[in-house]
């Protein structure tokens, strides 16, 4: 068999539970990485004070708008490509992915532009008080310049964990996020560039990250090439590619845009209160990550077989995916919500504000914990098998349809606990809205996978 016979048969006859976890271990690991870095910066700049801690909240939302449109082409890209490469259109996957990936660069670079244009008013808009604009503008300056990197990257790293080499994927985002965490202290107190220097640290790992993912497309490790003569002038095939990446855009997008509401509302209340829902947000960012990649390591397990139509291969992936994601997760909860006080600490054991609205908020998320997988593997899941819409209602869901009224509502009617339980109640909501998706789609599955098989005996 061809290398890429050996990827078809090992995506389609592999028992799935080994399949998932060895493709989940390394996701996972990048996913980890990812989060690691991201609380590095908020631990390191955290030692400047409560208004530069406030300040990676509000920068925070400027990422997620980075990474929604970066996750849009490369989910997008991935979740075709999977499909694709389980109908062994080998070269229509290559061209999907060439695509998408100059097309990253060319929207990376637009924000770049857009942003850095903008200036403070950006910062403003984004929720920085008057104490914490400087600090939100020094580090928001480099991470823009890096923005054509970075949604390049998140494209590059999906494609190479759509055909299943999540390892490589792995290589690339844990190698950058190592070195992240090296340079942070570094840059920022040795050489006293201050938050600005935990900006240059993320630029120089992102680099990085692209560089070596760059290097396995361009030496051949990749089934999917790249090359700008590959790349569409067809508009059905950038249709495609966003439309099924339409899930991520809302996802990280509203993302963003939560985070500035949450930034707005908690300003209210000082920047005690700004300080402490960021490093919540940071460290409900590593325990969710964990699902993430799991989910991330699940979804070319159905993409492939999907397009291979062994749907019964579907139906197993999803069950082990949400027995094993919701015991992890259960677990993880549990044990926040009894040392939350003692991680808020680790950020800024000199300001009991902080660790004491950080504590309640981060104990309040812990009790939905449970129920994320759920809404995570039915996004997934819709947005690997094409289902567009559904997904990106779905996505939409957690940090859109539920957080955005409940942000303005339930400040309004308990203050700032209303600002502290805003997420837990979007979280349940949320999981209760995926309960008939998912009934509807197995149904469907098992509906198609019956006519599949009475077409042979009308023959």
């Amino acid at each position: 068999m061809t290398a890429q016979e050996k990827q078809f048969h090992k995506m389609t006859e592999t028992p799935v539970p080994g399949l998932v976890t060895k493709l989940a271990v390394p996701t996972i690991i990048s996913m980890l990485t990812t989060a690691i870095y991201n609380m590095a910066d908020t631990f390191f700049v955290s030692q400047l004070g409560t208004s530069a801690a406030g300040a990676v909240g509000i920068v925070f939302s400027l990422m997620a708008l980075i990474q929604a449109v970066g996750f849009m082409l490369g989910m997008g890209s991935g979740a075709t490509i999977s499909r694709l490469l389980g109908q062994q259109e080998n070269r229509e996957a290559n061209r999907v992915g060439s695509t998408a990936f100059f097309t990253a660069l060319f929207f990376g670079l637009l924000l770049t532009v857009t942003g850095l244009s903008w200036g403070s008013g950006l910062m403003r808009l984004l929720g920085a008080t008057e104490t914490i604009l400087p600090y939100a503008q020094a580090y928001a300056q480099y991470i823009l310049f890096g923005a054509p990197v970075m949604c390049a990257s998140f494209v590059l790293n999906n494609i190479l964990r759509s055909q299943g080499r999540a390892t490589l994927s792995m290589i690339g985002i844990a190698t950058g996020g190592v070195l992240n965490i090296a340079l942070d202290p570094l840059c920022i107190f040795v050489l006293d560039w201050g938050i600005a220097g935990a900006a240059i640290a993320t630029l120089f790992s992102q680099c990085l990250s692209f560089c070596i993912m760059l290097f396995f497309f361009l030496s051949g490790k990749s089934t999917v090439r790249i090359s700008i003569r590959s790349v569409s002038r067809k508009p059905g095939v950038y249709w495609t590619i966003i439309k099924t990446g339409l899930p991520s855009l809302f996802r990280q997008g509203l993302a963003s845009i939560a985070t500035v509401a949450l930034n707005v509302s908690a300003a209210v209340y000082g920047d005690a209160a700004v300080a402490a829902m960021s490093i919540v947000g940071r460290i409900m960012m590593l325990i969710g990550s964990a699902m993430i990649g799991f989910g991330q390591g699940y979804m070319p397990v159905v993409g492939f077989n999907y397009g291979a139509k062994r749907f019964d291969r579907v139906r197993q992936a999803f069950r082990y995916a949400l027995v094993v994601g919701t015991a992890f997760l259960t677990v993880l909860g549990v044990v926040g919500f009894i040392l939350a006080p003692q991680l808020m600490a680790l950020f800024r054991a000199d300001d009991q504000a902080v660790i004491e609205i950080g504590a309640f908020a981060m104990r309040a998320q812990c009790l939905t914990l449970m129920f994320q997988p759920v809404s995570v593997l039915s996004n997934m899941t819709f947005q690997t098998v094409g289902r567009s819409w559904q997904a990106t209602f779905v996505s939409s869901c957690r940090q859109g349809v539920f957080f955005l009224p409940f942000i303005y509502l339930l400040p309004a009617l308990f203050g700032l606990t209303g600002v502290e339980i805003t997420q837990t109640a979007a979280d349940f909501c949320t999981f209760l809205c995926c309960i008939p998706f998912l009934v509807r789609f197995f149904r469907d599955l098992r509906k198609e996978e019956d006519l599949g098989k009475a077409v042979p005996a009308v023959r």
